[in-house]
C-alpha cells in the first residue's frame, strides 16, 4: 500500500499529513509555505509512494464553497499539472481549525505553542485525514 496525504491549504502556508504506510495511523507531516507547496508535494511523493491527495475543502455553514476556493483550484490545477496520474479528492475541513485549537489545548501545550499558527494548521491537516480516512470505513 501507498500513503495518503492530506493538506489544509492557507493563502500563507499549508498544513500536510499523512498516513503511515499500511493507511492506518495519520499523523502531521509539516506546515509549508503555500508558494513552495506544489514543489514539496512533487518532492515528496517522488520520494515516498502516496496513492492519493485530499485536498481540505472550505465551505460556509450553509454548505457552500467559501471563498477560499479558487485559491484551492489554481493549486489542484498546479498538482494536476505536475502529477497527471495523482488522484486527489476534497474532504470537508468545516470547524478543523477549532478542533485543532481546542486538541492542541487539550494536550496541554504551552501558551506559546498554543499560538503557533503552523501547528493549528499542520493539526488541521491530521484531522481532515483522519475524517477522511473513517469516512471511507464507513462506506
Amino acid at each position: 500500500m501507498a500513503r495518503i496525504m492530506a493538506i489544509d491549504f492557507g493563502l500563507k502556508r499549508s498544513g500536510l499529513a499523512v498516513t503511515d504506510p499500511l493507511q492506518i495511523i495519520a499523523g502531521g507531516l509539516t506546515t509549508v509555505e503555500t508558494g513552495r507547496l506544489t514543489a514539496f508535494i512533487v518532492d515528496y511523493v517522488s520520494k515516498e509512494p502516496t496513492e492519493l491527495l485530499v485536498v481540505g475543502l472550505p465551505t460556509k455553514l450553509n454548505g457552500e464553497p467559501s471563498e477560499m476556493l479558487k485559491h484551492i483550484e489554481l493549486f489542484v490545477g498546479n498538482i494536476r499539472r505536475a502529477i497527471p496520474d495523482m488522484p486527489i479528492c476534497y474532504a470537508d475541513e468545516r470547524f478543523t481549525s477549532v478542533i485543532a485549537h481546542r486538541t492542541i489545548l487539550d494536550a496541554g501545550l504551552s501558551k506559546q505553542k498554543r499560538r503557533d499558527k503552523a501547528l493549528v494548521d499542520e493539526v488541521s491537516a491530521v484531522i481532515i485525514l483522519q475524517s477522511y480516512m473513517e469516512s471511507k470505513k464507513n462506506t
